[in-house]
């Protein structure tokens, strides 16, 4: 029976957005707007993998469990490995789900989407993929993009190469990857021991690391890609959608 664990990395020290871990949106810091989404799609244990004193706090004073993490750790990746061991030293989750702390309007149901990819031993990881909805999003070099493809009937496809650049070529739908991941306990573990790989340096794309290495990653489709926090503009944008 599978049994995954979710931990989200968060830290301060965002370079476009310092501090937006924390940053208000209506009344709620973003951290705790993410925790209120994994909590509620209620598929196992959730936990804040911190690298700052400050997120801990203001998790477990709202009754969140939060692990404090080597600051200097290179990736979430890192981060959500390092607080499993913490969290689950006798390794009895054997899913690993990292959540992005950056994604204040993800939804409950998505989460549970990526839960679809993990009974399929074929796979290492589950992801999440969007229809790339518009040209901006297709062109946008911030916009992942996976080259995968579905049948009508077919729940997950296998990412066969993901890419800034609109892929593959030809009519058909684009989709957009959704940067959260279902890790095997044992992928997770072996993928942190990797050095960088030279196209995960050339895409600044870590996922790549796990398919050079011959890690199969299963794609699960949603109907929209949630916006991420990046800017003060993408604060205000997650502001006014919980006005609404």
């Amino acid at each position: 029976m599978i049994s995954p664990l979710v931990i989200i990395p968060a830290r301060l020290a965002s370079t476009r957005l310092p501090g937006k871990p924390l940053a208000d949106i209506a009344g709620r810091a973003m951290i705790l707007r993410v925790l209120d989404a994994a909590i509620a799609a209620d598929v196992g244990p959730v936990a804040v993998a911190a690298a700052d004193q400050e997120i801990c706090d203001v998790v477990t004073q709202t009754g969140g469990r939060a692990v404090l993490t080597d600051p200097d750790l290179p990736s979430g990746s890192d981060r959500v490995w390092r607080a499993a061991q913490e969290l689950d030293p006798e390794g009895e989750h054997d899913v690993i789900i990292n959540l992005q702390g950056d994604l204040p309007t993800f939804s409950p149901d998505d989460l549970r989407a990526v839960m679809r990819v993990m009974p399929n031993p074929a796979f290492d990881i589950g992801t999440l993929v969007a229809p790339v909805l518009s040209e901006d999003e297709k062109l946008a070099a911030s916009v992942v993009k996976v080259a995968c493809h579905f049948d009508a009937d077919t729940p997950c496809a296998p990412a066969l190469y993901f890419s800034r650049n609109p892929i593959p070529w030809g009519e058909g739908v684009l989709w957009h990857h959704v940067g959260v991941y279902g890790w095997r306990r044992e992928a997770l573990k072996r993928f942190v021991s990797l050095p960088e790989s030279g196209l995960e340096r050339r895409e600044k794309l870590e996922q790549l690391r796990a398919l050079e290495a011959g890690m199969r990653i299963g794609c699960a489709r949603i109907d929209a890609a949630p916006f991420g926090v990046d800017t003060p503009a993408d604060l205000e944008r997650a502001r006014q959608h919980f006005k609404a």
